[in-house]
C-alpha cells in the first residue's frame, strides 16, 4: 500500500498517459510543491529532468517517473543516514521543541533497539515537566527498556543525564538515551541547559548522536523553530516524526539539504514500532511510485 505522504497517487495519471507534454511539466511542478519539495528544489528537478527529457529524446511519462526516482535518489546519496552507535553504551541525547513527538519517538527509538538486540535504559532529563517524566516512563515500559527518572521534582537535567549513563555501565546496557527539555524562558537558557548536559555525559562517555526531532506536518516551519537546536546543539542526525499524516514526503530532502544534517529514522504512524532507519531507495520508490 502507497504511503499517505506518497507522490505516487497525485503523479499516477500523469505517468499513465501516452507523452510528454507541458501539462506533463504543469503537474509534476504542482505535485512537488504540494510536497513540501519547496519551490528551489522543485525548480532544480524540473530542469534536470526537463534536460534529461531532451537529451535522451524520451516521451514516455514512464521513463520520466524513473529518471524522477533517479535524481531524488541521487540526490539523497549525498547524505549518510546511518546510526554512529558503536560506543559501548552508546549515548543518545534527543532535542527537539515542545510538540513534536519527541517522547514518544524515545520510546519507538527504544523498542527498535530492543527489537536489534540492544539493551537499552532512557532517562528523563526534561525534569522541567512532570507529565514528560510520566509520558517516557509509560513508552518505556511499552518498549521493555529500563528508565532513570528524577529523584525529585525539578532535579538538576544534567544529574539525571550522569546518572541515566551511570546505570547505562552499572547495569550492562548497550544504549542510553536521553530526554531533555523542549522549551525554557529563553534559546539561550535552552542552549546553555544542553551545553552542560553534554558536558556532564562527556566525563562518563562519549556522546554517539544527538538527534533532533522534527514533525513533518509542520514542514519548513519545523526547520525554522528548530533552529537554535541546529546551530548551537550540536546536531547529528534528524528524527522525522508524523509522516504517515503528511502529503509533505518532499520535506525530507528539502530539511537535509537546507541543514546540510541527514535523515537518520522516520516515524510513520502511532504504534510502538512505527520507526524505521531512512533508507533512500525505500523512501523514493513509495515516494514516487
Amino acid at each position: 500500500m502507497a504511503a499517505k505522504w506518497s507522490l505516487s497517487g497525485a503523479l499516477r495519471g500523469m505517468f499513465q498517459r501516452e507523452t510528454i507534454t507541458e501539462e506533463t511539466w504543469d503537474d509534476l511542478e504542482t505535485a512537488l510543491i504540494t510536497a513540501d519539495f519547496g519551490p528551489d528544489i522543485t525548480e532544480q528537478l524540473i530542469d534536470a529532468l526537463r534536460a534529461d527529457v531532451a537529451r535522451l529524446l524520451v516521451d514516455d511519462p514512464k521513463d520520466l517517473q524513473r529518471m524522477l526516482r533517479e535524481r531524488l535518489e541521487e540526490r539523497f546519496a549525498e547524505y549518510d543516514p546511518t546510526l554512529s552507535l558503536q560506543e559501548r553504551p552508546a549515548v543518545i541525547l534527543v532535542v527537539g521543541v515542545n510538540g513534536v513527538g519527541k517522547t514518544t519517538t524515545i520510546g519507538k527509538l527504544a523498542r527498535f533497539l530492543i527489537v536489534n538486540g540492544q539493551s537499552v535504559v532512557v532517562g528523563a532529563a526534561d525534569t522541567f515537566r512532570a507529565a514528560a517524566v510520566e509520558q517516557l516512563a509509560t513508552w518505556a515500559q511499552r518498549a521493555g527498556s529500563a528508565i532513570v527518572r528524577p529523584e525529585r521534582e525539578g532535579q538538576d537535567p544534567a544529574s539525571v543525564a550522569f546518572q541515566t549513563v551511570e546505570a547505562a555501565k552499572t547495569h550492562g546496557h548497550t544504549m542510553c538515551i536521553i530526554d531533555t527539555a523542549g522549551r525554557l524562558h529563553t534559546k539561550g537558557g535552552l542552549m546553555d541547559e544542553l551545553g552542560k548536559i553534554k558536558r556532564v555525559i562527556e566525563k562518563q562517555a562519549p556522546i554517539s548522536e544527538v538527534l533532533l526531532v522534527l514533525d513533518a506536518t509542520t514542514g519548513q516551519n519545523g526547520v525554522s523553530q528548530a533552529q537554535a537546536f541546529i546551530e548551537h546543539a550540536g546536531i547529528t542526525g534528524l528524527v522525522v516524526t508524523k509522516l504517515d499524516g503528511s502529503a509533505k514526503g518532499g520535506f525530507i530532502l528539502a530539511v537535509q539539504e537546507r541543514t546540510g544534517i541527514p535523515i537518520k529514522l522516520i516515524g510513520q504512524g502511532e504504534g510502538i514500532d512505527d520507526l524505521t532507519g531512512f533508507t533512500s531507495h525505500v523512501f523514493v520508490e513509495q515516494l514516487v511510485g
